[in-house]
């Protein structure tokens, strides 16, 4: 589909038959006699009592028909990314169509009980249409009703971006990301927008982290198995000060295996187990002091091979007494500050019994294969006993930093 563009499409019509008037019920009522041995009283019904009475009851009155078409006659701001609906009140429709400015139908399709329809395209910003509507009331009376009405002309038009993209597989810790290319005022609106479907049901919630940054994620770690469907169905939609989406963004994502490691910065040693039952645990080095691991629960961001660290990212020159560019087999990023776990050699003999980086996970590069070669972005990663400062939960995909109750209160005004 072209946005922006009047779509190419089919109006719908039926024909109805409506029976009108009053209605007559015949109702056929036995009357039985006691049995005498029973000794009870028997009324008379009067003449011909135990005969079938007929008793006629009449049907509520025949009323017009009442038509709501959504948006009425003249608007000149409708949403295009917002249904157009028409509704029969005491009736049925028999005919509804709506056109583009050229005359091009738009499809819709009708409810089960004929009493309503609805678009099933989205329309185009600036344009014009013509709803037209007929139905028939109880009373057999055809009323027709037309609505020409105008799309909005957005003072601007917002994109979105999201991570995960579709068709990958994540861990049971990946927050679901979205990202405004400009500010959003009304965040309800951008919610509302952002359709998420689950399989099985999960329970989450949206938080903002500013008027750009919205993320979605569970209240705990996803199920493993989990099938998620993200439609993030923002064109035409207003999301606040004149600001409308530009294009709808969707994404399938499959939650695998449950992989969660908690390195000990005590005793030296990650535990990882895989659906709750441990499949390896790896003697580890993390940050010496001074650079102590930042201390909480991380989310995988994204997986390397033959990467460069280097120091000069976080603020220490390559030619500093602490800097370093040094590349390394196996590097998994675990925040934007610069933490990862990875690959070094050169400090095996202290893995185990001492913290020897500069905040990193350090462990052997056999051990460094094997665990990229088990997990994915999403997994998560709990560092304790580091000596560190807390995880900041904007460092990287932090949110389970985040407790429950904070979370659900939906971020920063």
């Amino acid at each position: 589909m072209t946005v922006g563009t009047d779509a190419v499409t089919r109006g719908w019509g039926l024909s109805r038959t409506v029976l009108g008037g009053l209605l007559a019920v015949v109702v056929a009522v036995g009357v039985a006699s006691a049995p005498a041995e029973t000794g009870a009283a028997v009324a008379s019904a009067g003449p011909g009592a135990g005969a079938a009475e007929r008793v006629e009851v009449a049907a509520a009155p025949a009323r017009p028909v009442g038509l709501t078409l959504t948006p009425v006659d003249q608007v000149g701001d409708f949403a295009p990314g917002e249904p157009v609906t028409v509704t029969a009140a005491d009736g049925h429709l028999t005919q509804v169509a709506l056109t583009g400015q050229d005359g091009t139908p738009v499809p819709g399709e009708l409810a089960a009980d004929g009493r309503s329809w609805r678009s099933t395209e989205v329309l185009g910003y600036g344009k014009t249409y013509t709803t037209t509507a007929t139905a028939a009331g109880s009373d057999g009376k055809p009323v027709t009703a037309t609505s020409t009405f105008s799309t909005v002309r957005p003072g601007r038009q917002v994109s979105l971006s999201m991570n995960p993209l579709d068709g990958q597989t994540v861990g049971v810790g990946q927050p679901l990301a979205f990202y405004f290319n400009a500010a959003v005022g009304d965040r309800k609106a951008a919610e509302r927008a952002i359709q998420i479907s689950t399989a099985p049901p999960t329970s989450g919630g949206f938080y903002w982290f500013d008027n750009k940054t919205v993320f979605w994620r569970p209240r705990t770690y996803w199920q493993a198995g989990t099938s998620v469907t993200v439609n993030a169905a923002i064109y035409g939609k207003n999301l606040g000060n004149g600001v409308f989406g530009r294009e709808d963004r969707r994404a399938g994502i499959t939650i695998g295996d449950a992989v969660i490691a908690t390195a000990d910065g005590g005793t030296h040693q990650m535990t990882v187990t895989v659906n709750g039952q441990v499949a390896r645990t790896i003697p580890i080095a993390m940050g010496k002091r001074g650079y102590e691991t930042p201390a909480g629960t991380y989310v995988a961001m994204s997986e390397h091979t033959n990467y460069t660290m280097d120091s000069s990212t976080y603020g220490v020159p390559i030619d500093a007494p602490q800097g370093y560019r040094t590349t390394v087999a196996v590097a998994t990023r675990l925040s934007n500050s610069g933490i990862f776990y990875h690959s070094a050699p050169w400090s095996v003999r202290q893995q185990g019994n001492s913290n020897v980086s500069h905040g990193c996970i350090n462990m052997s590069t056999e051990n460094a294969r094997w665990l990229q070669s088990i997990s994915s972005k999403g997994d998560v990663f709990i560092v304790t006993n580091s000596g560190g400062q807390p995880l900041a939960p904007t460092d990287g995909l932090g949110v389970w930093q985040i407790p429950w109750e904070t979370w659900a209160t939906g971020g920063k005004a």
